[in-house]
């Protein structure tokens, strides 16, 4: 296949460039409204119980939570005639608008006092705008302009869910804009230290441009067939500039070495092709795998990372397979042009340098005290990670904007000075209905619970047990829809946080706040929040597992070794901790809060630990197939298990540091991100990165193999059979019979 596709970029090599740079052309173009077909939010899970509560009270009742909040001041009071009359005429105005619904204001549901401030100078106007995240986004930006600001002597700040989910979108969108001009100049330095010459520099960016315009393209198309959350843009655009930069950067050192070696731009690209191509179609297809992982969770965010990063690092592979060769091929000799750094060595300086290096010095040190090595690398990594012990995952909310956030404002002033809970309201739909005695029987049940500040029902308003007077706002929002005998309740929370409504949903739900007289679905802000972590603790073991089992096999493919895929998992493993160690220490508990200017909540939004063991891990054994493919490749030279590691660690190293180094920057790229669970990922996937390329690969990878001996690469015959068919073979297709017979002939360590 390598050949074959070596022979087609060989032969129309310009034709290659022409058609790549017109489909990122095309994929520029198509992505300029991609931002407007990508979904908002993805961190629920509509098929959980909530989403099913939420779909029968629409059915049921005509109505949904309030996703939208006008939080309004009257610096006179909010009694005062003049605001009730601007009060109640900026409700009545937001009831008329299309697309919005269930309007509950102070002034029109009978002075509830629970939407009014303590000071009384504030008062809230509650609303849902119809549809799902995304479209309640649009429609907000359309309906915003007439609301904020000054309105006949009130003032009107605009929040609430569906505030701070658009919010989050349009800051996705510049974070991605800001985070490639950063990492580009970054790079292009980074790359003129490792080849030394502008031109070579170039070729890697050259190939990251392409992948990204293309991407963008994909990504658009994509949404135009199923759900994308904005999430995804940002990661998986960014993913493909790293790896693109990374599959360049091994596949111009190969080209490179064989140039040295004395062969012509052609055969050098054959070689290059059937040796370092095979690894990079290979690391693609694992860090595919590896995020195709994610699937297996039903929140959009990582279903749709998912799906998109399958296709983007399938698509980086087969760019860095075309473009590149396609640029080598045109450039000839030339790509050296432009240095700026150290002459060129020769061949006999490569090798000379490979057996003095310093990778291949710090392999053989550590293979002289394996043991040593490897139970002090392990304790330090452990030692790292202990804090992850104490990783309490929460919800999105408010806080992961800055404090600049115009929903972020609201939702702070509504937890200062406000005791109601109705924006956290407790939603329980009973579909098959109940008795007028029974449902105020399980509404006084459910009202004596510590943490339910008021119960409204049909039949009234309860409190502590007891009904009184005045119904509560959600009171006019539960009277069923004809010919439907399905009942609701709206349980509204006692003052506190978030945790407190989530311990009475845990409580209604298992029955423990009252006997409910007939099957019920709990709905509600804190459930959704709930819902989304059982999302992910639910389904986290079902992913691991199929992820280590395809893992094992796609390692064992690679390498002919039945130990080595165990152990390569196990390293990778290893040097997560300290990076989920990290997350904790910096993010959860707030060391970092000051640094990176976020506010700590004593909690992480579940899906970056998730999301950031997906891509870290797969960024882990890519790296690891570099390493692997190339101690193979010596292995089979020489026969000789210790000098492949020290050859093969030194030939690879110094591109790996360069890999390692280039992908941080494009990672670090997301600290410019005003989301703090983006600068989570933008200080996690460095380190993990930087973890795995230094102390896994210089210590713990060479003890290992050294411990193991020529027992790593054990091999039973069935297996064996296998691999021959199946497994990754590196091959030189031009290389004579001598030639092969002198790569048989053993090397020596000086």
């Amino acid at each position: 296949m390598f050949a074959r596709l070596s022979a087609l970029v060989l032969g129309h090599r310009r034709a290659v460039l022409w058609v790549a740079v017109l489909l990122a052309l095309i994929g520029g173009a198509g992505s300029a409204t991609l931002f407007d077909d990508v979904k908002g939010g993805g961190f629920t899970n509509p098929g959980a119980e909530s989403g099913q509560a939420a779909d029968a009270l629409a059915e049921h009742f005509g109505q949904s939570d309030p996703n939208l909040v006008l939080l309004v001041h009257a610096p006179g009071g909010v009694d005062d005639p003049a605001a009730q009359a601007a009060g109640t005429a900026l409700a009545e105005r937001l009831a008329d608008e299309d697309g919005v619904s269930g309007v509950i204001s102070y002034w029109t549901a009978g002075g509830a006092d629970q939407l009014r401030s303590a000071d009384g100078e504030r008062a809230l106007v509650l609303a849902t705008v119809a549809g799902d995240e995304t479209e309640a986004g649009h429609r907000l930006t359309a309906l915003r302009p007439g609301y904020e600001g000054e309105q006949d002597g009130v003032d009107v700040a605009v929040g609430g869910p569906a505030m701070i989910n658009n919010e989050v979108s349009e800051l996705s969108e510049r974070d991605v804009i800001k985070g490639e001009a950063i990492a580009f100049p970054i790079m292009l330095v980074v790359l003129v230290l490792v080849f030394g010459s502008l031109v070579a520099a170039s070729l890697p960016l050259a190939t990251g441009l392409i992948t990204i315009l293309v991407s963008m393209g994909l990504l658009w198309a994509m949404a135009q067939l199923t759900d994308v959350s904005v999430l995804a843009v940002n990661v998986v655009t960014l993913l493909g500039l790293g790896l693109a930069v990374d599959y360049s950067l091994l596949m111009v050192n190969r080209y490179r070495e064989e140039l040295r070696a004395g062969r012509d731009s052609a055969t050098a690209i054959r070689v290059m092709m059937g040796s370092a191509g095979r690894t990079v179609l290979f690391s693609a297809i694992t860090v595919a795998v590896t995020l195709a992982g994610l699937a297996w969770f039903p929140l959009l965010a990582l279903r749709s990372i998912a799906y998109s990063g399958i296709a983007i690092a399938v698509l980086t592979a087969l760019t860095t397979l075309t473009v590149l060769p396609a640029l080598l091929a045109v450039l000839g000799p030339r790509f050296e042009a432009g240095r700026v750094l150290r002459r060129r060595r020769s061949a006999a300086q490569e090798d000379s340098a490979a057996e003095n290096g310093f990778w291949h010095r710090l392999a053989s040190l550590v293979m002289r005290r394996p043991i040593p090595f490897a139970t002090l690398g392990t304790l330090f990594l452990l030692l790292l990670g202990l804090p992850f012990l104490s990783l309490n995952m929460g919800s999105l909310d408010e806080r992961a904007l800055p404090t600049s956030s115009a929903g972020r404002q609201v939702a702070e002033v509504m937890r200062a000075e406000f005791d109601s809970g109705e924006s956290m309201a407790v939603r329980v739909v009973l579909p098959e209905g109940a008795s007028q005695q029974e449902l105020a029987r399980y509404a006084t049940g459910l009202s004596a619970h510590p943490d339910a500040a008021r119960v409204d029902a049909a039949t009234g308003s309860y409190a502590r047990g007891t009904q009184v007077a005045q119904p509560g706002p959600q009171h006019a929002a539960l009277t069923a829809m004809e010919g439907s005998d399905a009942a609701t309740l709206t349980v509204v929370p006692a003052p506190g946080d978030q945790g407190r409504a989530e311990q009475l949903v845990r409580d209604i739900r298992s029955g423990a706040a009252a006997e409910p007289p007939s099957p019920i679905l709990v709905g509600g802000p804190a459930a959704v929040a709930l819902d989304g972590i059982s999302a992910i603790t639910d389904r986290l073991p079902v992913a691991a597992l199929t992820l280590g089992a395809a893992m094992v096999v796609l390692l064992f493919l690679l390498t002919g070794s039945v130990l080595l895929p165990f152990i390569a998992m196990l390293l990778s493993a290893l040097g997560l901790t300290a990076t989920f160690g990290a997350l904790v220490w910096g993010f959860q508990d707030g060391h970092l809060a000051g640094l990176l200017g976020f506010t700590a909540t004593g909690a992480i939004n579940g899906t970056v630990p998730v999301l950031l063991f997906a891509v870290a891990f797969g960024l882990g054994m890519d790296y690891q197939v570099f390493l692997l493919s190339r101690i193979r490749e010596e292995y089979e030279r020489s026969g000789d298990p210790t000098a492949a590691v020290a050859l093969g660690l030194e030939r690879i190293g110094r591109i790996v540091t360069a890999a390692a180094t280039a992908l941080s920057v494009v990672f670090l790229a997301f600290l410019v991100s005003d989301i703090s669970f983006m600068k989570a990922m933008g200080i996690g996937l460095p380190l993990a990165v930087l973890m795995d390329a230094t102390l896994i690969r210089g210590a713990l990878l060479p003890a290992a193999m050294r411990l193991g001996g020529r027992a790593i690469w054990w091999l039973p015959a069935p297996l064996r059979r296998v691999h021959d068919r199946f497994g990754l073979h590196d091959a030189d297709p031009h290389e004579d019979a001598a030639g092969r017979a002198r790569r048989a002939e053993p090397a020596r360590l000086p």
